[in-house]
């Protein structure tokens, strides 16, 4: 689907907390930013050439202004560098216009929220915009140091602060987090909302699981993928069912690489499996998903995978382009 580029002006950075930074975006007009839910993020189109998506952390209430916040990441690829190094206030740069695959669930539930770090900031967008709704929830952010707890201010002076329970790595051992305890005895109208390091959705996802919370009542976003278990990098082939076009993908390239090389052109951004800008329907064969983006139940359905990192276990995939 067509997401057309906007061009904003950053009108504020902010030193959040060690190595994170705010960017506040406007309109080059002052007018209306398009709307989005909480848990939306934007692809931000990076000073370099790169596209990263961030999560907007301000109430969806707010037309005016979308915020995202960005740890600068040793690791980085070049996104959070570029963040951090190219972009300044008074700077224009393009983004695409919110998407959102961490919606939060509709009805009369209760929300538990569980951030990790940077994870705080979808997470931050939902409280503002369950506590505007008289919802319930509470959020248990985990840093691992109060210097590093970003928005603190923001959230001292909100009107849910009392919600809010700190768990600091470096901290006494009573304020830790006790997954087992906050996790037991799932209840119907429960759901769990889970953002952070790969290690810290991991912990709470798989401790929720253990406990019998169901698949659908676990909600989460990954920010980066971990690197990936090699598998079977053997070369299979992909046929294109509009135009019958087989193109074969050697080991050692994507799919994604592979089809460029032809050139088809398929929409793509993270290219780590995390954003589902790729997902591509597959008509026929056995796709090797090595993605984050899908949940299990989906990635068992093989009706669909993600071409930018996931392979074949077939000989062939017959794809709906």
């Amino acid at each position: 689907m067509n997401n057309p580029r906007i061009t904003v002006r950053v009108a504020r950075r902010h030193a959040e907390a060690d190595g994170i930074v705010s960017f506040e975006l406007v309109s080059l007009d002052g007018g209306e930013l398009p709307p989005f839910e909480a848990g939306a993020h934007i692809d931000v189109h990076v000073p370099g050439g790169l596209i990263r998506q961030y999560s907007l952390c301000n109430a969806p209430s707010e037309r005016d202004r979308y915020l995202i916040a960005v740890l600068r990441d040793m690791a980085s690829r070049g996104g959070s560098k570029g963040m951090h190094d190219a972009v300044h206030e008074g700077d224009e740069i393009q983004i695409n216009a919110p998407r959102n695959h961490f919606a939060l669930a509709k009805g009369n539930v209760e929300h538990l929220l569980c951030a990790g770090g940077i994870g705080l900031t979808p997470l931050l967008c939902m409280a503002e915009h369950l506590d505007r709704e008289g919802a319930a929830f509470s959020l248990h952010y985990c840093t691992r140091s109060r210097a590093r707890a970003a928005f603190a201010e923001r959230i001292a002076r909100s009107s849910w602060a009392h919600r809010v329970q700190y768990h600091f790595d470096d901290g006494e051992g009573a304020q830790r987090i006790d997954l087992n305890a906050l996790l037991a005895n799932p209840q119907p109208e429960r759901h769990l909302y889970v953002c952070g390091p790969q290690g810290f959705m991991n912990a709470v996802l798989d401790t929720a699981r253990s406990l019998g919370w169901p698949a659908e009542r676990l909600h989460y976003e990954y920010f980066a993928a971990a690197p990936a278990a090699t598998g079977d990098e053997s070369s299979f082939d992909v046929r294109l069912a509009r135009s019958g076009c087989v193109v074969s993908v050697p080991a050692g390239r994507t799919v994604i690489q592979a089809l460029a090389e032809a050139g088809v052109d398929v929409p793509v951004s993270c290219e780590q499996g995390i954003c589902g800008t790729c997902l591509t329907r597959v008509l026929d064969g056995e796709p090797d998903h090595r993605d984050l983006y899908l949940s299990p139940a989906e990635q068992a359905r093989n009706d669909q995978f993600l071409p930018c990192c996931s392979r074949a276990r077939s000989r062939m995939l017959v794809l709906d382009l």
